[in-house]
């Protein structure tokens, strides 16, 4: 090799070397993009964060007796309506306005029910990523709110009261952003006090069914 192109490729060399940079963190800076597309992890959660929805339920009321008054639950239908955000894939929070509607043969309750539910989505997450979609996802959930009833024919001192419940059910996942639900509330609301019977706290077995709009 020629003596004096030597220092001219030495010259040379730390020009290579910087030009290399831009190049890789080009190529790291185009990975981290490949993600927007739905493929991680927190996709959902990052894409569909939002979602409304309603659903009817059908509602199995108990009986109550306290040895001196006995009342027998009827069955009653109902609706709410609901606003909810994906924190994770598997996890969100959700807000429901019910239309409570409780009936007994002695009388009957009509309530402005407002909870606040956690709700635990089960997604296979192994095979979810391999596919990227699964359309049926199971779910868990529990919540707690309050209720501003009202009665007819009798009377009640508490017209405000705390109400539980916890959750189990299927969604249906239609695509991105639309989804079914098919499910089941148990309900537990404590006791308004009625004046005809001692004690009794209003319990409900609800079937849900229900649909999700997300955003």
């Amino acid at each position: 090799m020629n003596s004096k192109i030597l220092p001219v490729l030495l010259m040379l060399l730390p020009i290579t070397a910087n030009a290399a940079i831009p190049y890789r963190a080009e190529q790291i800076t185009m990975t981290e993009a490949g993600d927007v597309n739905g493929e991680d992890s927190q996709a959902l959660a990052r894409l569909q964060r939002f979602y409304i929805g309603g659903a009817y339920n059908f509602s199995l009321w108990n009986d109550g007796n306290d040895g001196n008054f006995s009342i027998t639950g009827k069955d009653t239908s109902s609706f709410e309506a609901m606003i909810g955000v994906r924190a994770f894939d598997i996890f969100r929070v959700e807000a429901n306005y019910i239309r409570t509607y409780a009936k007994w043969n002695a009388f009957d309750l009509t309530g402005d029910t407002a909870m606040v539910n956690a709700i635990f989505d089960a997604r296979i997450d192994n095979l979810y990523r391999l596919f990227y979609k699964q359309r049926l996802v199971p779910y868990v959930g529990i919540g707690a709110g309050v209720s501003w009833n009202s009665v007819s024919d009798v009377s009640i001192e508490d017209k405000i009261s705390p109400v539980l419940s916890a959750m189990a059910g299927l969604s249906v996942e239609m695509g991105e952003h639309f989804a079914l639900d098919f499910g089941y509330r148990y309900m537990y609301m404590f006791s308004p006090k009625f004046n005809v019977i001692d004690d009794f706290s209003p319990i409900a077995h609800q079937f849900r069914v229900g649909a999700r709009v997300h955003f």
